[in-house]
């Protein structure tokens, strides 16, 4: 496990929140969605959502907040059945294509990717229906070689995570 994501509904807020109350940060802010993410899935058919999302780091572990924005999404239904909360945990893997397979190959669906976020048109995620197995949803990650600059960094005197 590389990642933990929570999803919230005030971005800005619980960034804040983490920062002041558990020195978590600094925060590295990007909106996932067109043009950053440039092919998007869900149920297998090509799909345009958008979230806000925040990243840093508790030691080794990522920590990712989502406040969904638009679309139907993995974020968006969560929200409905479970309120805010924590969402999925990352696996970190090398080969997307292969590790898709192997999901698949085990019984378990892709409900919604992205990939190409990176700035040399790398980097994929892809979530897995494990919630019915598992209590919690797991995500692939496929990091980019490099990460494009983030909007914006919290707080601002900050500059690396």
């Amino acid at each position: 496990m590389a990642q933990i994501c929570i999803i919230v509904p005030d971005l800005d807020k619980a960034v804040e929140t983490y920062w002041e109350r558990f020195a978590i940060g600094p925060w590295h802010f990007y909106t996932y969605g067109k043009p950053l993410v440039k092919r998007m899935t869900r149920h297998g058919k090509p799909y345009d959502y958008k979230m806000k999302v925040a990243l840093s780091y508790i030691g080794n572990m990522r920590i990712e907040l989502i406040e969904p924005l638009e679309g139907d999404t993995v974020y968006s239904e969560f929200v409905e059945q479970h309120g805010y909360g924590v969402h999925h945990l990352g696996v970190l893997t090398k080969d997307m294509d292969t590790a898709l397979k192997d999901a698949e190959e085990c019984g378990l669906t892709m409900t919604q990717d992205g990939a190409g976020f990176g700035p040399d048109d790398d980097g994929h995620y892809a979530y897995l229906d494990t919630e019915h197995l598992l209590g919690t949803t797991i995500e692939l990650i496929e990091r980019p070689k490099r990460r494009n600059p983030p909007e914006k960094i919290y707080p601002e005197n900050h500059t690396q995570s």
